[in-house]
C-alpha cells in the first residue's frame, strides 16, 4: 500500500474528525457526524497498522480518535476528585452493610474465647501443658506488660499496624475461600482466651483487661469488620440471589475491597494507641477513655454516616460508569 496516497485520499476526513473532536460544543448533527467519522477512522487506523505497522500518519490519526472518543464517552474522574466520595459515601456504606455480620463475628469471638478461658483455667493439667510454672510466671509478671514498651513507640506502632492491616487484607482477599476467615476468627479467639486464662490463674486478670482495653476495643472491632467482609464475599457466590454468581461476586468484592483500604486507617489509629497510649504512665481511666472515644468515633462513622449513605442509594461499589457493563449481550 502507498501510505502517502492513502493519507492524501483521507486527509480531509481525518481533518474533519480532529476538528469535531476539538470543538467545545456539538450540535445533534455534529455529534452524529463525529461518531460516523470515529467509526470510519478506527477502521482506517486498523488498516494502516495491519499493512504498514507504526507510522507518523497512524499516530496522528490515533490521537484524533482518542480525542473524539472522549467527546462521547467522557473522561474518568481523577483519583484526587474521588477521595471525598470514597470517605463520605463508599467506605461508610460498605461498613454499614456489614454491621450485623460484624456483630455476629464479635459474639462468636467472645463466646469461643470465654469457652477456652474456662477450659484452661478449670483444668490444672491443661494449664500445665501450656508451659511450666516458671514460664507462666514470667509471662504474667514480665512479658505481657513489657511487650508494649520493649521497643520504641514509633517502631512498635508500625509493627502492630502492618501486622493487623495484613490480617485484615487477608480476611477480605481470601474470604471467598470460605475457610480462611473462620480459621482466623477461631485462632484469634483461642489466643485471647488462653492468655486471659493464664493471667487470671495467676491473679493478674485486671492487668489483662487494663492493657487490652485501650487499643483492643478499636483493633478487635476492625478485625471483626474485616472478617465480616470476607464472609460476605464468600456468601455472594454461594447465595447470589437474583444476580448471577459472577455479577454478585464482582459487585460485593469491589464494594468490600474498599473496607480493606479503610481499615488500614482505622488500624493505624489503634496502632498509635497501642504504641503510645497503652504503655504510657497515665491514669487508666484516661487511657481507656481514649480507646473508647476512638471506638465510638468509628462506630458513628460506620453506623450514622454509613446509614445515611446507604439510604441515599450508595452501596460501596463503583459508580455504574467506572464499574462497566455487568452483562454481555449478543447483537
Amino acid at each position: 500500500m502507498d501510505l502517502d496516497a492513502y493519507s492524501a485520499a483521507h486527509r480531509a476526513e481525518w481533518g474533519r474528525l480532529a476538528e469535531l473532536g476539538s470543538q467545545r460544543r456539538l450540535s445533534g448533527a455534529q455529534s452524529d457526524e463525529l461518531i460516523e467519522r470515529y467509526q470510519a477512522g478506527a477502521t482506517q487506523l486498523s488498516f494502516i497498522k495491519t499493512t504498514t505497522g507504526s507510522t507518523v500518519q497512524g499516530d496522528r490519526l490515533s490521537v484524533a480518535l482518542s480525542r473524539a472518543r472522549l467527546r462521547f464517552t467522557g473522561a474518568s474522574a481523577s483519583v484526587v476528585s474521588q477521595i471525598p466520595r470514597f470517605f463520605v459515601l463508599q467506605l461508610p456504606a460498605a461498613l454499614y452493610r456489614l454491621r450485623w455480620l460484624t456483630l455476629a463475628v464479635a459474639l462468636v469471638t467472645v463466646v469461643v474465647a470465654g469457652l477456652y478461658a474456662m477450659w484452661v483455667s478449670g483444668d490444672p493439667q491443661v494449664l500445665a501443658n501450656i508451659g511450666s510454672d516458671a514460664q507462666l510466671q514470667k509471662l504474667v509478671n514480665e512479658d505481657f506488660v513489657n511487650y508494649y514498651s520493649e521497643n520504641p513507640a514509633a517502631s512498635f506502632t508500625g509493627q502492630v499496624w502492618t501486622n493487623n492491616a495484613w490480617i485484615a487484607a487477608q480476611c477480605i482477599a481470601f474470604g471467598i475461600l470460605g475457610v480462611y476467615v473462620p480459621y482466623i476468627v477461631l485462632q484469634n479467639a483461642q489466643n485471647v482466651g488462653i492468655t486471659a486464662a493464664v493471667m487470671f490463674a495467676y491473679g493478674k486478670g485486671d492487668v489483662f483487661f487494663l492493657y487490652i482495653a485501650p487499643h483492643g476495643m478499636l483493633e478487635l472491632t476492625a478485625i471483626f469488620v474485616a472478617a465480616a467482609g470476607g464472609l460476605r464475599i464468600f456468601w455472594a457466590w454461594i447465595a447470589p440471589g437474583p444476580r448471577t454468581r459472577g455479577q454478585a461476586l464482582a459487585e460485593d468484592a469491589r464494594a468490600l475491597s474498599t473496607v480493606a483500604i479503610g481499615l488500614m486507617f482505622v488500624l493505624l489509629v489503634s496502632g498509635v494507641i497501642e504504641g503510645f497510649v497503652t504503655p504510657a504512665p497515665w491514669p487508666w481511666p484516661v487511657k481507656i477513655g481514649i480507646g473508647a472515644a476512638a471506638l465510638l468515633a468509628f462506630l458513628a462513622y460506620m453506623l450514622v454516616l454509613g446509614g445515611r449513605a446507604v439510604r441515599a442509594g450508595e452501596t460501596g461499589d463503583l459508580a455504574e460508569f467506572e464499574a462497566g457493563s455487568t452483562r454481555i449481550y449478543a447483537a
